[in-house]
């Protein structure tokens, strides 16, 4: 049993916990008091006495991760991280007693949703329900995937467990019932998801559209069921976290039963006390229930921070200074492996993978840019060991099969194959968690599901994630599938994403270069948009290098005199068009230059004066062709510029045919060119 000063030590955190959340939320006047006040004796028993984790180095690889998918209720990980005294890189706290008070003000470290790299200690940007659930199942399948590939008898450098803090909401939402069915499949034993059953949601009582049986749903799934029938009984929690630690086959999900709002006299177990203040009335009341001065704002007892120095912080040191060790003896019996590693803690890309980036001779039959885009993965793959993914059931036909490496399974975890089934969301929120643990995930579906992945992929940029996304069949060259499969709206919608990378190559060579600026990205995610049909791979003797493509926009086919009068431009399969029209406008004495626009984001990168080279202010008779909707040609257009594409959706036939009815073609481009000259 403990001793009373530490029974008194654990209710002061736990108290502690509570009131920072209350007082945060109060001095904001904005917020969720309700849930942090709820759940602190699940994150205290999670910090205090259960994770490997030291919070002097919040960044050591083998820490275990805490994962808050109920991001609204963001006060209480910044209450944690406050009194655990988690560290930032140069050894200053993460949060002192003062970034508490400035909680949801503009530039605090306290935002509204915890963000990843904002704050020391947050391990992922939370907030959009459910997306947490799907980052956990991603982070514990880097914990597998790292130690198949790393760990050596007597040297373990992974086996780091997950810890997902998920709400009613979050288990309504379709993405995490998708990422807890592969975890499921997957038996991610590493995993543990703490379901905060409080029957409370903005609207009212849970009832009034939540009636399932979730431990009956989560067991169906796979999931080892444990209950803890009151969220203050810390012994139940320990005894529910020591099942989950020895559970070797399934993941687990521990249901808790919680009072919203705990403590609170008026408010508690109401949806009042979920996404509101309590008022300074009710926090008094509430202060003196607990049996804190309720006079007394920010309060934290002497003696808290001491106990979580003296439960996590020895602990969390230990451990993590053991690591240190292992991995210096590795280092010297495994160079190679720890140089690999070392690689990917620092975020580095292996040295010499950019040689691999394969060429392809002419050729007027050519090939998908999905085909080209498949040869130039697997030729890149083998130099970039921790380059691994897979595709929502379509490796056929993404070609994202890498050739010669196992499939990641239940019972092999060292394969760089995945196969996510038809779950694409929770594909993509998994893909993120992977990628904050240091590994470089690509996933593949069609485009025109790409809107099921568009939450994650918005995180991933909010996160500076690198994931490549590789999206085929992306136009209406899908042809007989009709306007359902065929992305219309897709591509301007990608790129009106900030800060993300969309690359749609028009031949081979764009699309192994495609493949190499999509690789060497460390900070963005990249989106790759691929074709179904074949493309001719054109004569780089004749025209430029597609090296080009590294920046956005280049000059593929130029005016005789080098003085273009009208400047046609062009993405992926709509490229053969331009080139087509270019020599039907030369043909007619006309000075027309073709601009090939794989990426309109890399060519914003630019310096004005590439641009200006590229697309001079003066010409101001622009044609722009692509088989999408006219965003965001706009920018390049300008007001007297054409637009050759799409208007509405497409429609089910031959492809050919179908953009012959649409007017997507060489006349059409070279029609909109004699009318931007007139």
């Amino acid at each position: 049993m403990p001793t009373a000063t530490a029974a008194d030590a654990t209710q002061a955190a736990i108290t502690a916990i509570r009131t920072l959340s209350m007082d945060a939320v109060q001095a904001a006047n904005s917020g969720h008091p309700g849930t942090p006040m709820a759940l602190a004796p699940i994150a205290y028993k999670l910090w205090a006495d259960v994770m490997d984790y030291d919070p002097a180095a919040p960044d050591w690889a083998n820490r275990d991760r805490y994962v808050l998918s109920c991001g609204h209720a963001s006060m209480l990980i910044y209450s944690v991280i406050h009194l655990a005294g988690v560290k930032n890189p140069d050894g200053t706290p993460s949060l002192t007693l003062e970034d508490l008070k400035l909680f949801r003000q503009l530039d605090s470290k306290t935002p509204g949703h915890p963000e990843v790299h904002h704050t020391a200690g947050v391990e992922t940007t939370t907030g959009p329900l459910g997306q947490g659930c799907g980052n956990s199942v991603g982070m514990a399948i880097a914990s597998n995937w790292l130690g198949a590939r790393y760990n050596k008898p007597g040297k373990t450098l992974f086996d780091f467990n997950v810890y997902n803090q998920c709400s009613d909401g979050d288990l309504m939402e379709g993405v995490a019932n998708e990422a807890a069915s592969i975890a499921g499949h997957l038996r991610l034993s590493n995993l543990c998801w703490l379901y905060d059953d409080n029957n409370i949601t903005i609207e009212g009582e849970t009832d009034l559209s939540f009636s399932e049986d979730v431990g009956k749903r989560f067991e169906g799934l796979g999931w080892a069921i444990q209950r803890v029938d009151d969220a203050n009984d810390l012994a139940a929690l320990g005894r529910a976290i020591d099942a989950f630690q020895a559970e070797q086959e399934r993941p687990t999900m521990i249901i808790v039963k919680s009072v919203i709002g705990y403590g609170s006299p008026n408010k508690a177990n109401t949806h009042n006390a979920h996404g509101a203040p309590l008022g300074d009335d009710e926090i008094k009341l509430t202060k003196e229930a607990y049996g804190v001065p309720p006079e007394k704002k920010f309060y934290v007892p002497d003696g808290v921070r001491q106990h979580f120095d003296e439960t996590l912080g020895v602990r969390g040191a230990d451990a993590h200074s053991k690591w240190k060790a292992t991995f210096a003896a590795y280092k010297k019996e495994f160079p190679e492996l720890a140089a690999e590693v070392e690689k990917i803690l620092a975020g580095e890309a292996p040295d010499g993978w950019e040689d691999s980036v394969p060429t392809f001779p002419a050729d007027a039959k050519g090939m998908a840019t999905r085909a080209s885009g498949g040869k130039s993965l697997n030729a890149i793959a083998p130099h970039y060991p921790w380059l691994l993914g897979g595709s929502a059931d379509l490796a056929p036909s993404t070609n994202t099969l890498l050739a010669g490496e196992k499939s990641f399974q239940a019972d092999e975890h060292s394969g760089r194959n995945f196969h996510w089934g038809i779950r694409e969301h929770g594909m993509a929120a998994a893909a993120n968690g992977m990628a904050l643990c240091g590994l470089r995930p690509f996933i593949a579906t069609f485009f025109v599901f790409s809107d099921y992945c568009r939450p994650s992929i918005r995180l991933a940029s909010i996160m500076n994630q690198p994931v490549i996304y590789v999206f085929t069949h992306d136009s209406i060259g899908v042809g007989e599938d009709g306007p359902t499969h065929q992305p219309v709206e897709q591509l301007a919608a990608a790129r009106a994403i900030p800060g993300v990378v969309v690359l749609r190559p028009g031949d081979a060579n764009e699309t192994a270069q495609a493949w190499k600026a999509a690789v060497a990205e460390q900070h963005r995610p990249t989106l790759l948009v691929l074709t179904r049909q074949n493309l001719p791979t054109l004569d780089r003797t004749k025209f430029a290098s597609a090296e080009g493509v590294a920046k956005g926009g280049y000059i593929l086919a130029d005016a005789p005199s080098g003085k273009p009068t009208v400047v046609v431009m062009a993405s992926g399969s709509e490229l053969q068009l331009a080139v087509a029209a270019h020599e039907k406008l030369v043909a007619a004495g006309i000075e027309a230059r073709v601009v090939s626009m794989p990426s309109l984001e890399l060519f914003e990168d630019q310096d004005a004066a590439y641009k200006e080279s590229v697309l001079p202010k003066g010409v101001t008779a622009r044609v722009a062709v692509e088989a999408a909707i006219r965003q965001p040609w706009d920018r390049y257009l300008g007001l007297s510029g054409e637009f050759v594409g799409l208007h509405t959706f497409g429609a089910s036939g031959p492809q050919e045919e179908v953009y012959a009815q649409r007017g997507v073609t060489v006349d059409g481009v070279v029609a909109a060119a004699k009318r931007v000259l007139a």
